[in-house]
């Protein structure tokens, strides 16, 4: 139910192009009114020009912003006085429109308007809001949409029938409220809905009050009724569910990433179980998209899986390599079906994955565009169960979905966007990422594209670095993990929580470590043994738990094992230190073995000496043992290792950084089994 959030106090606070933003934030605080990036707002506006003179001005939401979040930049402006003459044409290609609109910009530099321009300079009235709501859309999808629409507005509203978006829909609608001045808004068939008022708040009044009798007129429709059916799989216990769910998402996320890594997200609400489990559910979410803004996120059809929980895990991923392979021919002939000479197939996975008793799986370039997938069928539910109560749902029709999806505007703007980076959609995991090297390593990583799970022990400090790495990346890029990495219980803890968060794994970063050293004699077993569990026991348990992952994801993998100057040169005083850093570099080497048939790639990195910012230097004894090696104060030890190596350098986090995601990125892909050295240049430790 839309609830009036307009607050005068607040309003007053916010006058930017005469409340239009104030307005705007609102209307898309309810993604039942708005959907997620849809929708576009509007205000004619008297301006003073770059000559000192009034002139009209529309403010209209740009192309790609969300009016939940935009602010007054995210308007485009531009002169009314030359869109205007734009009405009495016949006709006009979205090619000349947008090279038109393009030449009427009142303020240069600010974002390009949106296809949908056109609409609010036709509509002769201040303030013009065209937005998603899901009770029209309904209306709008109904069997008869506009004798639909008409039992709830009478006379009150004009229709449109679906046209995709341009110069011809904007016409349309414009000439509607001309020849009809008593009526208060104009439903757009498959589309939505448009309303208009002198100024932002009768504006938005108006916008909530008459999407408010739809929803009322549809819950009275609904009342009693089950449109789904009744529920035919119950859903499984929240454990059960997340048992089941870190079983087959490598397997969903291999399958989906054959042409583009993704990242997945799970929805297991309330609403999403009872749609996945009813028994009509698998039969209408096959019917089609209900409007364009739901199309462009999630695609024409969910992948609904034929499986029920109690045929078990292996026959859920049977059913969901049979179901994809089918998805995908599915596609391929749809886009055969409706192609355009010069169209170019996209990747036909499903964005969808709709799964009885467990839930639903969204996919997506990154966890913004899953979780927007994922935001867009709960309001695909929420229409098409509307529809149903009103007598049926009647969805875009292929080749209209089509037109949609395979819009040369919005080809164009996927053109435009920069070429992916070297780990756009994958998921990489960073032992020891608190602090130091894996710090370092995880931000290269995500300023490269990467998610990532940050698994330290310190749990105050592996928070903080996450909560960087989200505030700097974006909502979702990062999660925290705590992990001893000498327990196998918490290890495989690990790679379950990573795998739920994305969906699984491509990159292990094994960097978590101490250090320690003493002379032989000095050197306790219970010395020994944390040395070993932790460096040797450490890496092991992460390699194999997430060796696991890679092989069920099928589509390759890398590691990158954090050695040391110390795996192939002597220690002095660190035997038991020197020892097991050279079996981690013999043991990845064994992996690089092992999964060279699988495309997971093994290397090393060999450090030495990085002192600043890390947490192993900053153990109490550790400087004092080295200092005391050889003979130095403990104030003197960054400058010893300077002099040390070969180019007289200190070596800092970011220098292996580097290093860390060139072995673990496509630059060395046809690498595995070696090491590389970044330490200046210690001779003792040249490969050889």
């Amino acid at each position: 139910m839309p609830q009036n959030l307009w607050n005068d106090a607040d309003a007053s606070k916010l006058p930017d192009l005469d409340g239009l933003v104030y307005a705007s934030n609102l209307l898309g605080r309810d993604r039942a009114v708005v959907n997620i990036y849809g929708g576009n707002t509007s205000a004619k506006l008297m301006m003073q020009d770059h000559m000192g003179r009034m002139v009209e001005v529309l403010a209209v939401k740009a192309s790609g912003s969300d009016v939940a979040t935009i602010k007054e930049r995210g308007f485009a402006l531009l002169r009314m006085e030359d869109i205007r003459p734009l009405f009495e044409r016949e006709a006009m290609t979205d090619e000349e429109m947008v090279a038109y609109l393009e030449r009427t910009l009142h303020e240069p530099g600010r974002p390009r308007q949106s296809i949908e321009t056109l609409l609010h300079a036709f509509v002769p009235k201040p303030h013009v809001y065209h937005t998603h709501p899901d009770a029209i859309i309904s209306l709008a999808c109904a069997p008869d949409a506009e004798a639909t629409a008409r039992a709830v507005y009478g006379d009150r509203m004009a229709y449109v029938p679906y046209i995709r978006p341009g110069f011809t829909l904007s016409k349309w609608i414009g000439q509607k409220v001309i020849d009809n001045p008593g009526i208060e808004c104009v439903v757009m068939g498959k589309h939505g809905l448009v309303t208009w008022g002198p100024d932002a708040k009768s504006s938005y009044d108006s916008a909530i009050s008459i999407i408010q009798e739809a929803e009322d007129y549809i819950a009275a429709k609904k009342a009693g009724k089950r449109v789904f059916g009744a529920l035919k799989v119950q859903p499984l216990d929240a454990q059960a569910r997340e048992d089941v769910l870190a079983e087959v998402l490598p397997v969903i996320r291999g399958l989906v990433s054959k042409l583009r890594h993704t990242i997945l997200q799970v929805d297991t609400s309330d609403a999403v179980l009872d749609f996945v489990g009813s028994e009509r559910s698998a039969d209408v979410s096959q019917l089609g998209a209900a409007c364009p803004d739901h199309l462009v996120h999630v695609k024409r059809q969910p992948l609904f899986v034929n499986w029920t929980p109690d045929q078990g895990v292996d026959a859920l991923k049977q059913s969901l390599k049979d179901g994809i392979e089918t998805y995908n021919a599915a596609y391929s002939a749809y886009f055969d079906e409706c192609k355009e000479p010069g169209d170019e197939m996209r990747d036909p996975a499903p964005r969808v994955i709709l799964i009885p008793g467990v839930g639903m799986v969204n996919t997506g370039k990154d966890a913004t565009n899953a979780d927007v997938s994922r935001q867009l069928y709960h309001r695909a539910i929420e229409v098409i169960g509307g529809s149903e109560a009103l007598g049926g749902f009647v969805s875009l029709s292929p080749k209209e979905a089509y037109d949609i999806e395979y819009w040369p505007l919005e080809l164009y703007k996927l053109k435009l966007a920069p070429p992916d980076r070297d780990f756009a959609g994958k998921v990489a995991l960073v032992t020891g990422g608190a602090s130091g090297i894996g710090r370092a390593s995880a931000f290269k990583m995500a300023s490269e594209g990467a998610h990532v799970a940050i698994v330290d022990i310190n749990a105050e400090m592996g928070q903080a670095t996450t909560d960087d790495l989200n505030a700097k990346f974006g909502k979702g890029r990062a999660v925290f993990i705590r992990c001893d990495v000498t327990s196998e219980e918490q290890v495989q803890h690990a790679l379950r929580a990573i795998t739920l968060a994305f969906g699984g794994i491509d990159v292990l970063v094994n960097n978590a470590g101490i250090a320690g050293g003493a002379p032989i004699i000095e050197t306790t077993v219970a010395d020994f043994d944390r040395q070993m569990n932790i460096l040797v026991k450490g890496y092991f348990l992460f390699a194999r738990e997430s060796f696991k992952v890679m092989k069920s994801q099928g589509v390759g993998g890398t590691m990158v094992f954090v050695g040391s100057k110390n795996s192939i040169a002597a220690g002095k005083g660190a035997s038991a230190y020197s020892a097991a850093k050279a079996a981690e570099v013999h043991m990845a080497r064994c992996l690089a073995e092992e999964g060279g048939e699988f495309g997971i790639r093994v290397n090393s990195v060999l450090p030495d000496a990085v002192i600043r910012g890390s947490s192993i230097w900053g153990a109490k004894g550790w400087k004092e043992a080295r200092a005391a090696q050889y003979g130095i104060g403990v104030d003197d030890l960054n400058e010893f290792y300077r002099k040390r190596n070969t180019l007289k350098v200190e070596i800092l986090p970011e220098d292996l950084a580097e290093a860390i995601a060139f072995m673990a990125g496509p630059r060395s892909a046809k690498t595995t089994g070696a090491m590389i050295t970044v330490d200046g240049g210690v001779p003792g430790a040249y490969a050889r």
